[in-house]
């Protein structure tokens, strides 16, 4: 097979050039070996980080990291999720579609383009330039939108606004060459909205496939005694330790373990948190002023340390609300980070297609409860040595199956099929 250049297009890749990590990182790593020749094409700017990539006065610049090609985009500063962050959005997706014609006489015309919609902007902008290169291109669909703002209450299902995004929706899907959901009931999504062509839609899904997020574990193990983080409550002995690793907002619950730390103030259990956010001043606070020992904010830490973090403690632990966009299956990154760890897992919500089931790699609770959350914290706690060892193996296991070296073979089977 001849070498081909594929274009790929994720706004927010722009942290996984200074981890060495993430989906389009490692899809790009792998397919260096499968003979394809990838770019990936991001912002300057660095999602919820205030630094950006220096551009010298120019709308672009390219940077290797390993031996994988960074584009960064001139994109404008935002902080949180005002019109700053929209119109850093529109300018992404208008620069990488203004500068294609460039881009591709400077580093090789594209054979392929793969768009991701971490906003649909960015879709928009893949099929622009896949038509003005005469090129195919697949949509990588990792957040449902408009449903994520109908389900967290941003907008009403029935609203003008809406509708207009269902529509606007349905037509990208449609003139996409191939889908790619990186959520398993991707399909049922589709069906659900009646867009397949069994109910008269324009919607093949034999061009629909899914591919879930997944982790490295090759740079997972090199990080984990490579990268050993120190901390005395990792060292701790005796303490049963529930260790959380990431964002710190509002949709992520993390105030819950505040309620579960007094329950559980005299059973041995230490919460060890590390993130950041906007509500973490707020849960600190409670932390000082309702005097829970038995928490502690270790603020936020380089991904490259996550692996040396989330296998040293006894239990790891997902938080959020049980909300009906759940019903097609999960992404989460943080899940295979955990499926890594070789550690039982907590999830405090339910989905659809579930992997922690499938596997048998810990618990999901339809009733997310301070009371029960304590006391399936308490039954890891409390297992005897085999029975706790089998849901750490079986979690590792998850992570072999979604190892991005297998992945990667999906996708490039996808794209030939």
């Amino acid at each position: 097979m001849s070498k081909k250049r594929i274009w790929i297009m994720n706004h927010y890749a722009t942290n996984m050039f200074f981890n060495q990590g993430g989906r389009h990182y490692w899809f790009a790593k792998y397919l260096l070996e499968h003979g394809y020749e990838p770019t990936i094409f991001c912002a300057n700017t660095r999602h919820n980080r205030e630094e950006a990539v220096a551009l010298h006065g120019q709308k672009y610049i390219r940077k290797i990291s390993g031996k994988i090609p960074f584009v960064f985009v001139k994109s404008g500063g935002y902080r949180g999720n005002r019109f700053d962050r929209i119109k850093n959005m529109l300018q992404f997706a208008w620069n990488l579609y203004a500068l294609a014609k460039k881009l591709g006489t400077s580093y090789g015309r594209p054979d392929l383009i793969l768009a991701s919609s971490v906003h649909p902007l960015t879709l928009v902008a893949g099929l622009a330039i896949a038509k003005k290169f005469g090129v195919g291109c697949i949509g990588e669909i990792r957040d449902l939108w408009p449903e994520a703002l109908v389900t967290y209450g941003f907008l009403k299902g029935d609203s003008l606004a809406a509708r207009a995004l269902y529509r606007g929706e349905k037509w990208l899907y449609k003139k996409m060459d191939k889908l790619i959901f990186t959520q398993e009931g991707g399909k049922d999504y589709i069906i659900e909205k009646g867009w397949d062509r069994d109910q008269g839609g324009p919607l093949d899904l034999n061009r629909v496939g899914h591919i879930n997020n997944g982790i490295d574990l090759e740079a997972f193990d090199y990080n984990r005694s490579r990268y050993v983080l120190e901390d005395e409550d990792l060292e701790e002995p005796g303490s049963f330790k529930v260790i959380y690793t990431g964002s710190l907002g509002l949709v992520n619950k993390v105030e819950k373990v505040l309620d579960v730390a007094k329950i559980l103030k005299d059973q041995g259990v230490k919460f060890l948190i590390w993130g950041t956010g906007d509500q973490l001043d707020h849960l600190r606070n409670r932390v000082k002023v309702e005097q829970l020992k038995n928490v502690s904010f270790k603020g936020w830490v380089e991904k490259k340390y996550v692996p040396s973090i989330t296998t040293r403690g006894q239990l790891n632990i997902i938080l959020g609300d049980n909300l009906p966009l759940y019903r097609f299956g999960t992404s989460n990154n943080k899940l295979f980070d955990y499926f890594a760890s070789g550690k039982p897992i907590l999830i405090t919500k339910s989905y659809g297609y579930s992997l922690i089931e499938r596997y048998r790699a810990g618990r999901e609770l339809a009733d997310n409860s301070a009371e029960n959350i304590a006391r399936n914290i308490l039954y890891f706690k409390n297992l005897d040595e085999d029975e706790y060892s089998r849901y750490g193996q079986n979690a590792r296991k998850a992570a072999r199956d979604y190892d991005f070296k297998k992945l990667t073979k999906k996708l490039v089977d996808f794209i030939e099929a």
